[in-house]
């Protein structure tokens, strides 16, 4: 009977993705684009949603900041440390959780403290906790000062609709240019069991998004766009 009833969720969901989809192929005004919604179907097809939940659930969210203690990580057009940065736009997203019922958020750091990326200690953390999604925060670097932007990395093909939510979700937060969702291969998205992406919010080594990452308005409206972001993906909105 179980089997039975799970078979039929699956399907209604099946068929919900699929008129969404022809939706926003029919009029272009959704505020999902077709590659998401494209990348969903393929997600739930292929048994890797989130989606449909069991009502009540408790999702447990690892935010990565990254670096952190001797790895300073970029250094920024005006000075200051990646390191910095990640670890207070984590906070934020952390405190702003709180104030949902469903989301729990572990950070993989609270303070300024150096994680070996030799012993793989992020991903096991996330893996040791059980946790439902990763997503590791960062601000990118490029010897071109005027290289800009905000892209999202993801490695398994189960991560890629993640990416392209929380990609779509800081582009419209910051206003930064959007370079994209892409597949890299970082260990971090590698070793992870759950659905994993590595967001580069902007450009540290650009002087004008380095200002604007500094500030608290820009760091306030990232870090809702991360939560937004989860919460769409989790399908908690």
């Amino acid at each position: 009977m179980r089997k039975a009833v799970l078979t039929v969720a699956f399907l209604l969901s099946a068929v919900l993705i699929v008129l969404l989809y022809s939706i926003n192929l029919g009029d272009g005004a959704g505020s999902r684009s077709k590659t998401e919604l494209n990348h969903q179907m393929i997600d739930l097809l292929s048994g890797n949603s989130n989606s449909p939940h069991q009502p009540g659930t408790l999702y447990k969210i690892v935010i990565d900041p990254g670096h952190g203690g001797k790895d300073r990580g970029a250094t920024g057009a005006g000075g200051s440390f990646e390191k910095d940065f990640t670890l207070k736009l984590a906070h934020k997203v952390e405190e702003m959780a709180k104030q949902e019922p469903r989301i729990q958020v572990c950070l993989t750091r609270t303070d300024d403290r150096f994680i070996s990326s030799v012993d793989r200690e992020r991903p096991k953390f996330a893996n040791d906790l059980g946790a439902d999604l990763f997503i590791s925060i960062h601000g990118n670097t490029y010897e071109d000062p005027g290289v800009s932007g905000t892209e999202t990395y993801y490695y398994h093909e189960n991560s890629r609709s993640l990416a392209d939510i929380i990609q779509r979700q800081v582009v419209q937060a910051s206003g930064f240019r959007d370079r994209g969702a892409k597949k890299q291969d970082y260990f971090v998205l590698k070793d992870t069991e759950m659905p994993a992406v590595l967001i580069e919010t902007g450009y540290v080594t650009n002087p004008q998004e380095e200002k604007a990452m500094l500030t608290e308005d820009v760091q306030s409206r990232i870090a809702a766009s991360i939560l937004e972001g989860i919460k769409e993906y989790l399908n908690l909105n």
